[in-house]
């Protein structure tokens, strides 16, 4: 084993695998986290090299859907020896119980970091009850 292959796992690896049909689009779950309080829900997003315009956020049901295009080709001549991630888009669908206010989700984008606020609808968020 060379030392390359001992720092670099999987370094031995073809540095391509064999192409997808065309009518699917090879895509990788981002890393990501979820953070509940009695407003609503939190979600961190880490989508390195996607900008702006790649950035799409659908609400629908009970689910949230984010996809992620990077906009980045190599040169022609360029060979890559290693990649902390994959040359694939992003896709990831978060599911929930149905509280979420779809109309007042926020999302923003900086520096390859996706942070969303899912507020909780008022029907579920708890309420004080006057006492007469």
């Amino acid at each position: 084993m060379t030392l390359l292959n001992a720092l670099v796992p999987g370094f031995a690896r073809p540095a391509r695998a064999s192409a997808p049909a065309a009518d699917t689009e090879v895509r990788v779950k981002p890393l990501y986290g979820v953070r509940e309080d009695g407003h609503g829900y939190d979600v961190t997003v880490h989508l390195p090299g996607v900008a702006k315009d790649g950035l799409e956020i659908t609400a629908q049901e009970n689910q949230v859907t984010i996809t992620g295009r990077r906009a980045w080709t190599p040169p022609a001549d360029w060979t890559a020896l290693y990649r902390e991630t994959p040359r694939a888009n992003f896709g990831l669908t978060l599911e929930h119980e149905g509280d979420v206010d779809a109309d007042k989700i926020t999302a923003e984008l900086k520096d390859g970091v996706l942070r969303l606020t899912l507020p909780k609808a008022e029907a579920v968020k708890p309420r004080k009850i006057a006492i007469s």
